[in-house]
C-alpha cells in the first residue's frame, strides 16, 4: 500500500513537473518570437533614419519608475559635472 502511494505521488509530481517544463518551453519560444519582432521594429526604425541606440535607451528609461529615473539622472549629472563633462 505504501509503495502504491509513493508511486502515485511520484507519477503526479512527474506529471506536474512535465507540465511546468512544457509551459516554460512554450513561453521561451514566445519570448524568442517577440524578441525577433522587436528586432524587426528597430531595423525598420533604423532604415528610416532613427538612432536605435537612443531608442533603446528611451524604452529602458520609460520602463523605470519616474522617481527612480530622476534620481539616476541627477546622480549622472552630478558625476559628469565633477568630471568637467558639462
Amino acid at each position: 500500500m505504501a509503495d502504491e502511494i509513493s508511486d502515485t505521488s511520484q507519477t503526479v509530481a512527474a506529471g506536474q513537473l512535465r507540465a511546468f517544463i512544457e509551459r516554460v518551453e512554450r513561453l521561451e519560444e514566445e519570448r524568442s518570437t517577440i524578441g525577433d519582432d522587436i528586432d524587426e521594429v528597430y531595423a525598420e526604425a533604423k532604415g528610416t533614419g532613427f538612432d536605435t541606440k537612443a531608442m533603446r535607451q528611451i524604452v529602458a528609461m520609460r520602463r523605470k519608475d519616474p522617481m527612480k529615473r530622476q534620481e539616476e539622472q541627477s546622480i549622472l549629472e552630478l558625476y559628469m559635472a565633477a568630471l568637467g563633462m558639462v
